[in-house]
């Protein structure tokens, strides 16, 4: 059955759902991830991105969802803008990702701190978006759920320490994905939650020697 928001499509600034609602919230996402104040964001767009991204308002989206803007913030309009006035540097470049979905954007964000990180995603249609990369690792995030992500060491035991903590916080676990480069080395698990996860919930995930670093990401 389809709803409303099916029909409709997100409260947005226009004009598209798919360039700019769902670019607005790719950036945003990669935002999140990236967990500061973006300094510098390298874009590369493939497909449709890459060849109406100026005409359909992608590169304001972007811009302004890497700054914090929702969809449905009037600032996107003058998002490139304002990233100047805060001295934001940023670039777009086409790039051709082979089988990747037409409306995919690759960004990489240097933050205040000089944190860097590289975010692939794709904007699906109806404003809806799918995080299908963090740096080297192939993930699935949407946004609709909280998430928490752990980059640690490929070791026994670390899926029950997490698993373990959410249990005695109450916090029940929608979706779960681990991924990994070589066996015993490092690997990142993404866990999709029903609640927000807060910052003692983090804490007590990182007691663990295996573990590199968890952050959360809240529902966008």
């Amino acid at each position: 059955m389809r709803g409303v928001f099916d029909i409709v499509g997100p409260i947005m600034i226009g004009p598209s759902s798919s360039h700019t609602a769902g670019a607005a919230r790719l950036g945003l996402m990669a935002r999140k991830i990236l967990g500061e104040p973006v300094k510098k964001a390298e874009i590369l767009l493939h497909g449709s991105f890459a060849q109406t991204y100026m005409g359909h308002g992608t590169d304001k989206a972007l811009i302004g969802g890497i700054m914090g803007f929702s969809p449905e913030d009037d600032r996107i309009r003058n998002a490139l803008a304002i990233a100047d006035e805060r001295g934001v540097e940023y670039t777009f470049a086409p790039i051709d990702l082979a089988d990747a979905h037409p409306n995919t954007a690759l960004l990489k964000l240097t933050g205040e701190t000089g944190r860097k990180v590289t975010v692939g995603g794709a904007s699906i249609g109806g404003g809806n978006i799918e995080v299908t990369r963090i740096d080297d690792f192939e993930v699935s995030l949407t946004g609709e759920y909280p998430a928490m992500v752990v980059v640690h060491r490929d070791r026994p035991g670390v899926i029950n320490t997490i698993t373990g903590v959410l249990a005695q916080y109450n916090i029940n676990v929608a979706f779960m994905r681990v991924s990994r480069r070589t066996r015993g080395q490092q690997a990142m698990m993404i866990i999709e939650t029903d609640d927000e996860l807060t910052d003692d919930i983090i804490e007590a995930c990182q007691d663990n020697n295996a573990i590199e670093t968890a952050f959360a990401i809240p529902a966008i």
